[in-house]
């Protein structure tokens, strides 16, 4: 939230309904990951740098439940194609991209990784943090690269897309390097050239 005020990239938030969802407790049949419920318990929606590349959080609140809705899937879901089921919390306006947790790989705390979940023709997910304060540390981050590209004025978003763009700012967060080290994304990412070059691409970056 600081890094959209201080670069001006737009902000709107809503507060959290009454009762918001609790850690451990099942929505849409996964189990909620602790520190999504940590920040549903502070906001009720957030749109994270909406002049730029645009992260929306589904809404919660006491009349509505995104959570729910959005994860409640019906016959022939593309989340269905995916060889481990995720929880999505939210994607990037405009784009048919979401992030999302996945509930069998949560740590021994309950804490579980987040993966960039593509539904463009075979869906797959990319990892991008090993729990939810990595990830938005490390989108904070890359927004700060993004409005220093020389054509960011004319793309936007595009002129560095994440993760694809920003494989050393992923080193960052340890655990996810070891995780991707250790092959336990492998069931959900894409056997292709460009998806293996683009871990190659952290794992060099991470060092020994």
């Amino acid at each position: 939230m600081s890094t959209c005020e201080r670069l001006g990239l737009g902000l709107r938030t809503e507060p959290p309904g009454h009762h918001p969802p609790v850690a451990g407790t099942r929505v849409a049949g996964h189990v909620l990951d602790p520190m999504l419920a940590a920040l549903y318990s502070r906001l009720g929606k957030a749109a994270f740098a909406t002049h730029a590349a645009g992260l929306v959080l589904f809404r919660v609140n006491d009349e509505v439940n995104e959570l729910e809705r959005e994860n409640r899937l019906e016959s022939g879901s593309p989340l269905e194609q995916l060889a481990l089921p995720v929880f999505v919390f939210g994607g990037e306006s405009g784009l048919a991209y979401s992030y999302a947790t996945v509930p069998s790989l949560a740590d021994a705390r309950g804490v579980q990784p987040v993966v960039l979940v593509d539904t463009h023709e075979e869906p797959y997910a990319l990892p991008v943090a090993s729990n939810l304060d990595g990830f938005l540390d490390t989108w904070s981050h890359y927004l700060e690269a993004l409005v220093t590209q020389p054509d960011y004025a004319r793309y936007g978003s595009a002129a560095l897309t994440f993760p694809w763009g920003v494989p050393e700012l992923l080193t960052r967060d340890r655990e996810l390097v070891e995780s991707l080290r250790a092959g336990r994304f492998d069931p959900l990412m894409k056997k292709t050239e460009s998806t293996a070059s683009w871990v190659s691409q952290v794992l060099s970056a991470a060092g020994p």
